[in-house]
């Protein structure tokens, strides 16, 4: 479905696919092995112990119905709550369910390592969703070199780039989303059988790793609409069968990849897409500056934070391209939706605001950032391509246009290597980024390391200055204290005991919703750490009386 001609040839003397075939395979090879040097480097989230738990409920679900026998040799199933009185049993496990199974069939007993294999099981799925944006901005712009140009915004943002290595929520479901929108466009370029069952088994994976997966169904209809509309007339019947198999493939493959339908489809499925909407938990977030309810969020907390959280290019450059999208369909009285290019980038359009609206209309609950949503971050990213590539052609218009076109140029260019820079750094805190706000601003108003990964860089500074075989620690939130605990080696974790009554323990804290000084009884601040300038995390000690 080629849009925009490819790019002048270069003064390489390779033919172009031998050039293409290198770069692209030189990238992502490239982009696999500087996951390999990092995945140390990183601590553990919040969530990831009792996502790891309910994973390995649902497996020892599993194998008790398929091989009992070995279910019941298990040590790692022993002790774990029942899987039909769990509160969590409902949760998607597509991406959990597996990587316990194989936890567990490798004999993994260390915390250490079952953490490294997470995350290494994290980042290979985010490569998967890297390679599904390459291929969608190649398909809608007929250029490998502008499929790795979105593949690489996404590498250069740095909150993304982080939680790619412990985010086995957001960044595993933006990867599987990507690559149902992916199977989406394909399905759209040409119906088929083979398409349609492919898609209808990746939107069944996008929604047994979340419910919001299923998403891609009236994503799916309403494009098939469009296509039936505006489409080709030749490829109209093809539909007719298609469109059946991918609902019916879609629907069967969901109740296969998640234990919780199995009893009884129907009935758990409506008990699951309840809970999402009705959300019990409560706690207060930091949003500019005062404690908010996160049942009572305002209608502007997830615009706000892809404000400041997305590099500035990024948004401006989007805000561009899908105005303009709106202006040409709204001059044309929508007939450029008879050109494919029109009606993809209306599905990336919807893909972006459709979520954001939902959120917005129906009061949904969220926290942590836009974390929940980040799976509309590559749609953010190919409209700021469309919005990009309209900007550079419109310099030959004019002698402005053109200064001004090469102007903006040079300063998202700037902007992408001084991202880089900060991303060196601030490694490995790049979940702490903001785009523009100042380190003061950032302290005072918003919520700083909530993922908690800071902790472990707190631990290992204690063991490094404090020479005793015991060491006393407590912290603001003991759960992703503990959970830094356990990533470190054998050794050191032996050291380290939980113990808030101590007189001289060791106080740590991220700074989550605490953007207060903190007292003097909590002793002397002996070590903080600063990610480009901002203070997220600081470690106390009474002193010795």
């Amino acid at each position: 479905m080629p849009v925009v001609s490819p790019l002048p040839a270069t003064a390489f003397t390779a033919p172009p696919a031998v050039r293409a075939f290198w770069a692209v395979r030189g990238f992502f090879i490239g982009l696999l092995l500087l996951g390999a040097v990092l995945l140390r480097h990183y601590g553990v989230s919040w969530d990831e112990p009792t996502d790891r738990q309910t994973g390995m409920i649902s497996a020892r679900y599993v194998a008790e119905l398929v091989a009992p026998d070995w279910a019941a040799r298990q040590s790692a199933f022993a002790g774990l709550p029942d899987f039909a009185t769990y509160a969590d049993n409902d949760h998607g496990v597509l991406f959990e369910t597996p990587l316990c199974l194989l936890e567990v069939g490798l004999g993994i007993t260390d915390s250490r390592t079952t953490y490294l294999l997470r995350h290494a099981a994290i980042f290979l799925t985010f490569v998967g969703g890297v390679w599904a944006l390459y291929r969608l901005a190649r398909l809608r712009f007929g250029s490998w070199q502008l499929g790795l140009a979105a593949s690489t915004l996404l590498l250069l943002s740095p909150r993304f780039f982080a939680e790619s290595f412990y985010n086995n929520k957001d960044l595993v479901f933006l990867a599987v989303f990507t690559l149902g929108v992916y199977t989406l466009a394909r399905l759209l370029q040409h119906p088929s059988l083979g398409r349609a069952a492919l898609h209808g088994l990746v939107t069944a994976a996008a929604t047994d790793v979340r419910l919001l997966g299923c998403l891609l169904l009236p994503m799916t209809l309403g494009m098939v609409t469009l296509e039936l509309l505006y489409g080709p007339a030749e490829l109209r019947r093809r539909w007719l069968p298609a469109v059946p198999l991918y609902l019916l493939t879609a629907v069967a493959a969901t109740v296969a990849g998640w234990p919780y339908l199995w009893a009884a489809p129907l009935t758990n499925f409506q008990h699951a897409f309840s809970s999402l909407s009705n959300f019990a938990f409560d706690a207060d977030l930091l949003y500019f500056g005062e404690r908010v309810s996160i049942n009572a969020l305002p209608w502007h907390y997830i615009p706000v934070w892809v404000l400041i959280t997305t590099p500035v290019a990024y948004s401006a450059a989007a805000l561009l391209g899908a105005l303009a999208l709106g202006a040409d369909l709204v001059r044309s009285r929508l007939a450029l939706l008879r050109r494919p290019e029109y009606r993809l980038d209306v599905l990336f359009l919807g893909w972006l605001l459709t979520p954001v609206l939902m959120v917005i209309v129906l009061h949904s609950v969220v926290y942590d950032g836009w974390r929940h949503l980040y799976f509309i971050y590559p749609a953010l990213l190919l409209l700021a391509l469309r919005g990009a590539l309209l900007l550079w052609r419109a310099r030959q218009e004019s002698a402005r246009l053109h200064r001004l076109a090469v102007g903006l140029a040079a300063l998202a260019a700037l902007e992408a290597v001084g991202t880089l820079g900060r991303m060196v750094l601030m490694h490995p805190f790049e979940q702490t980024f903001f785009a523009f706000l100042p380190a003061r601003v950032v302290e005072q108003q918003f919520e700083r390391d909530y993922w908690g990964l800071s902790y472990r860089a707190g631990l290992q500074w204690i063991l490094a200055h404090d020479a005793a075989p015991r060491i006393d620690i407590r912290g603001a939130q003991h759960q992703p204290l503990m959970n830094n605990v356990a990533v470190l080696p054998a050794a050191q974790r032996q050291r380290l005991q939980l113990n808030p009554a101590a007189p001289r323990a060791y106080y740590l804290t991220t700074y989550r919703t605490h953007p207060e000084p903190y007292p003097d009884s909590l002793g002397a601040e002996v070590y903080q750490l600063r990610a480009n300038g901002v203070k997220i995390l600081s470690v106390f000690q009474r002193q010795a009386w």
